[in-house]
């Protein structure tokens, strides 16, 4: 690491050099007995990675050139997930390589991203975190790269989605995964999108049963989504008739709906859910 620093300045081609041998140094020794001197070697290698991130060199960013042009370099970083040695090394620096809107695009367009699904749910709590913290930052980060991934992908990730994560049997898992849908469809890019989510009957249901969780806070992010379906002013016959079969239900619930601490706006978005509930006629089935 002396070396990298020296007062001379390295040319672009040299400090990647450097880097790319710091991460296949890391990638033999993951699977070796830990000690602090090959922690420290790791450490650094996470950080050069970091702060090649923000490095220009005539107005560019050297390292999303280099890695477009090294995608080799993503597919080890993803895959850094299953080794449990070196899972939060790789996964840091995985969430600096994605800070560039085109490498970004690659892992989302990539078969990788299903992968993602999978790593969220590992048993290691620490790996299974920062899964999710690298999934929450490709699908929020870059707004339109977000919006055409979830438009072109729109059926098999929501069934991913609402199986795996929104219906998982774990709690955090539940949670993490109910708040980060809310990100995506209150988010303005995504509001196509939005407006096909909230018009699925199966995608109500879901929702519902997580209204009904005992968990305070899975019930407050899935109340974000669920007044989406309630403030679409063109839903679907069936979505009228799922809300007025359990307009009694849904109405004694937001009656005793509450938050620990007063928040007006909270107050505001549920008197207008109970508004629109209360005012559905079976007529609107027609």
């Amino acid at each position: 690491m002396k070396g990298l620093f020296k007062s001379k300045p390295r040319t672009p081609p040299e400090v990647v050099r450097q880097t790319r041998e710091l991460l296949i140094f890391a990638d033999c020794n993951g699977n070796t007995r830990e000690d602090k001197r090959q922690e420290k070697s790791r450490k650094d290698a996470t950080q050069v990675v970091a702060n090649l991130q923000r490095q220009q060199v005539h107005y560019r960013l050297i390292a999303s050139d280099y890695l477009e042009a090294n995608k080799d370099l993503l597919d080890i970083l993803i895959s850094g997930y299953e080794d449990t040695d070196m899972a939060l090394h790789y996964g840091a620096m995985l969430r600096e390589c994605i800070r560039h809107q085109s490498i970004a695009r690659y892992v989302l367009e990539s078969d990788h991203i299903k992968k993602f699904f999978d790593y969220i749910q590992l048993p290691n709590f620490d790996i299974a975190s920062d899964a999710s913290a690298t999934f929450k930052e490709l699908l929020t980060r870059h707004k339109s790269t977000v919006a055409e991934f979830l438009t072109k992908n729109y059926d098999w990730f929501f069934a991913e989605y609402n199986s795996k994560l929104l219906e998982s049997a774990n709690y955090i898992t539940r949670r993490q995964a109910v708040k980060l849908l809310g990100d995506m469809l209150l988010d303005r890019a995504n509001s196509a999108v939005m407006m096909r989510y909230v018009s699925s009957k199966d995608n109500l249901r879901i929702l519902m049963n997580l209204l009904r969780e005992s968990s305070k806070n899975i019930q407050l992010e899935a109340f974000h989504v669920f007044k989406l379906f309630a403030a679409n002013q063109n839903k679907p016959p069936e979505i009228v008739s799922i809300l007025v079969a359990n307009r009694n239900k849904l109405l004694r619930f937001f009656g005793d709906f509450k938050m620990e601490k007063e928040d007006e706006q909270f107050e505001a978005d549920k008197a207008q859910v109970v508004r629109e509930i209360a005012a559905l006629e079976p007529r609107d089935l027609q």
